[in-house]
């Protein structure tokens, strides 16, 4: 039996009785002082960050280093006795006197053993009249200082007339009336004179020529570039595994997933290596920061983890974080704001202010969520730096949407599109658009023995339906194809349940709840038939199955589905139509392992499930989506992507030197000639380059894919000239430069031809019965569309 001391019980007592109006007395205090502080200081303490304590002091109230020393020491001071203040709350809402001995972090040992609570809060009232005393002082010495600069740099704080800087002076005007707009100015020492004013625009943004009184050997110093580093295959994640963090469900579901696929990781490393040889690669910076899970962004996915919810996104960031750290590079991973802006260097304000520091990192992998996040931070920082970005974007973004004055014009602009950077810098899921980078991701790759057991365990009359939402088989008509299904095959879902089984799965299916990822798996290497019901659109999940053997069968789309006529795809920045419910898998592995049909023909149906009965398939997976794959697409684009260096002209007009190109032995096309020199830089390499003329309303696209081959919009430059037209026999009675996305073409009408004038509107897609395109096409590496034959 548990004894109490009856003394302690008396102490607690009286704390009780007593406490309350002593800590009132102590709010009171805080309150005082932090309303002091705020006046004294102008009102800067708004230069808050995000998840900061309300008595955290920034630097930006005044400029010299000693002033924000004192300042740091102050916020210090503020911090303790917010905690003591906590401690003697703790001690007022607890019956147990021993509860406060727990929190010996907040440093109450500073206090004698024996004293009283009075004695404390005298202790945090002189504090915060030392504070205060060291504020005025702080505030004396800064006034002075800055008389003397206005009375000695006067004459030498003029706005120059400079015309390299021909922004100068209206900065300097912008500056005059709104620097208090944001409190990132005053952190950079900005103080309302127009030294200050010149400093900020020609030291922090580059707006006015340098100073020529200013020392300028710290700053010339700080942009010494690091010493090299070689990357180096690893194969062990554990370190992964910790960058990754944890408490939400999303990155739990990551690490799983990660950690359950690194022997492959390690297979893959040790045979891309072998394949790579003695090349060199340098070991890059990288900082990963997944914007939608972060808690400003909504994270709408981790709550539906565990409900059956979308795992693509999920799937495709963890596969890009393994690949990037097995690759060898250094690894920064943020899922929050407040990490985002310490990982940059963000100063403390609203965002209009570039960052304190050069960004330390040379690349920057994130998804729409987090685009906008960094250029509402960043300041002109992110126009400086947007080129190293990657954007993680799982429908594609095509160049009409992307550049903004033309999407404005001309009807293309949505609530995801015009950012203006090089297409190539958005990533998607699958190479449904050549005008962007294909990231991709990773299915498990069955070895030998894992297929030879799947061959003897299959069923053949058993059926798994693609939908672990209860929203997914709401699709009206599903029960008549679903009773046809029915008639010949034994079928399974895994749908999401809480406690009662959703009305909306047919009596007949066996619905075995949302399952592990291991036990899905084992569910797909017994069945015979992966079904899917129009959505979710290009899902993983179909090129699981079809790795595991079983056979997909999904529905044609009549009219397809688009942003013009179906709401899933309504403001996405890109016009594609989608044929299927999974278009790779139709057009890039099709049948025997994936058929397409029209579910609402029923004898269409029957007749093909009869047929898939008596199809036999082998496990089968592409080798851009195993492990080796996907680690020498990302190497490539690491290694030989670029977008910082300065593009060239999009057009030279009429005027334009001949192209390297001779008419094909059939006049069907251009080919690089072998006589012709090498295009420095160029990646893909140019002499892998066809040109071909598209026939009228036929995007480049499917042009260049009617041919066998992939459109390069990286060599459009290349055929952007008159000389191109000629050698392929167009008689273009004109030429004009203009900025449209179907351009370089000809019009027959007239017989027009038209160059672009605007190389971020290079464009693969898009088609217009009033046009001939003119397109750049290229081969591909075996099972890698992403990269040509000699693109390693």
């Amino acid at each position: 039996m548990v004894t109490v001391n009856p003394d302690g019980k008396i102490m607690v007592r009286r704390c009780l009785v007593t406490l309350r109006p002593f800590r009132l007395f102590v709010l009171g205090i805080g309150f005082f002082s932090l309303c002091f502080l705020m006046t004294s200081l102008g009102g800067q303490f708004s230069a808050r960050r995000p998840g900061d304590s309300p008595f955290t002091i920034r630097t930006e109230v005044l400029g010299g280093p000693e002033s924000r020393g004192v300042l740091r020491r102050m916020s210090d001071l503020l911090e303790l006795m917010v905690k003591r203040m906590d401690m003697l709350a703790r001690l007022g809402n607890s019956s147990e006197p021993h509860r406060a001995a727990g929190d010996t972090h907040f440093a109450v040992d500073r206090f004698p053993p024996g004293a009283s609570l009075m004695e404390r809060i005298q202790a945090i009232a002189q504090n915060v009249s030392d504070i205060a005393v060291k504020v005025d002082q702080i505030l004396r010495h800064s006034l002075l200082l800055h008389s003397k600069v206005s009375e000695g740099r006067r004459d030498q704080c003029e706005a120059p007339s400079d015309p390299k800087f021909p922004d100068c002076s209206g900065k300097v005007e912008w500056m005059r009336a709104r620097w208090t707009s944001d409190p990132c100015y005053a952190f950079f020492g900005v103080d309302g004179t127009e030294c200050s004013f010149l400093v900020y625009l020609s030291e922090v943004e580059w707006f006015c020529p340098p100073l020529p009184w200013r020392n300028r050997t710290a700053t010339q110093t700080a942009l010494k570039p690091l010493p090299k580093v070689q990357a180096v295959f690893r194969s062990n994640l554990s370190h992964l595994l910790e960058l990754m963090g944890s408490g939400k469900e999303s990155l739990i579901f990551m690490k799983k997933r990660t950690k359950r696929l690194t022997a492959q990781w390690a297979v893959a490393a040790q045979r891309l290596s072998q394949k790579l040889g003695a090349v060199q690669r340098d070991q890059k910076q990288i900082l990963v920061h997944i914007g939608f899970l972060t808690e400003e962004s909504g994270d709408v996915f981790s709550p539906r983890v565990l409900k059956g919810g979308p795992l693509g996104e999920m799937v495709q960031w963890a596969d890009i974080l393994a690949a990037l750290y097995v690759l060898g590079h250094g690894l920064r991973i943020t899922v929050s704001l407040k990490e985002l802006q310490s990982n940059l260097g963000v100063p403390p304000g609203r965002g209009n202010c570039p960052l304190t520091v050069p960004l330390p990192f040379d690349l920057i992998y994130t998804d729409y969520h987090g685009l906008q996040q960094m250029k509402q931070h960043m300041g002109l920082s992110f126009k400086k730096y947007r080129c190293r970005i990657r954007v993680i974007d799982t429908f594609g973004t095509e160049p009409a949407y992307n550049h903004e004055e033309y999407a404005t014009l001309h009807g293309y602009r949505t609530n995801w599109g015009y950012w203006n950077l090089n297409p190539k810098q958005f990533m998607t899921m699958f190479p449904h658009t050549p005008d962007n980078s294909f990231m991709g991701f990773v299915s498990e790759e069955l070895n030998e023995t894992e297929k030879q057991l799947v061959r003897g365990g299959k069923a053949s009359n058993m059926a798994v339906v693609y939908g672990k939402e209860a929203s997914i088989w709401k699709l009206q008509g599903k029960e008549k194809f679903l009773g046809i299904l029915n008639k010949y095959m034994e079928i399974h879902g895994t749908v999401y349940y809480e406690s009662q089984r959703p009305p909306e799965v047919p009596a007949f299916v066996k619905n075995h709840g949302l399952l592990p990822q291991p036990e899905f798996q084992q569910l797909l290497r017994k069945a015979k038939l992966f079904i899917g019901f129009g959505f979710p659109y290009e899902g993983p999940a179909p090129l699981e199955a079809i790795a595991n053997g079983c056979v997909f069968l999904q529905s044609r789309f009549s009219p397809p589905h688009s942003s013009l006529n179906h709401e899933f795809f309504r403001g996405k920045p890109t016009s594609r139509e989608v044929f299927s419910q999974h278009p790779y898998a139709e057009n890039f592995i099709g049948k025997p392992h994936v058929w397409t049909v029209d579910y609402n023909n029923s004898d269409e149906f029957e007749a093909t499930i009869k047929a898939i009965m008596k199809t036999q398939v082998d496990p089968y997976l592409p080798y851009e989506y195993t492990c080796e794959g996907m680690l020498e697409r990302i190497h490539a684009y690491i290694q030989h992507q670029d977008f910082c260096a300065a593009p060239g002209p999009a057009a030279s007009g009429t005027r334009a030197p001949q192209s390297p190109f001779i008419l094909a032995p059939n006049a069907t096309h251009l080919e690089w000639a072998q006589n012709a020199s090498v295009a420095p830089g160029a990646w893909p390499p140019a002499h892998s380059l066809q040109a071909w003329l598209a026939a009228a309303g036929r995007a480049c696209t499917d042009t260049c894919l009617d041919h066998g081959l992939i459109c390069e919009p990286s060599f459009f430059p290349f055929l952007n000239s008159q000389d191109a037209f000629q050698k392929l026999q167009v008689p273009c009675d004109s030429t004009e430069s203009e900025m449209n996305h179907l351009y370089p073409a000809f019009a027959q009408p007239g017989r027009e031809c038209f160059l672009q004038k605007e190389p971020l509107l290079f464009s693969c897609a898009g088609s217009s019965t009033k046009y001939h395109r003119l397109c750049p096409c290229r081969d591909f590496r075996k099972g890698q569309v992403a990269l040509c034959r000699d693109c390693l």
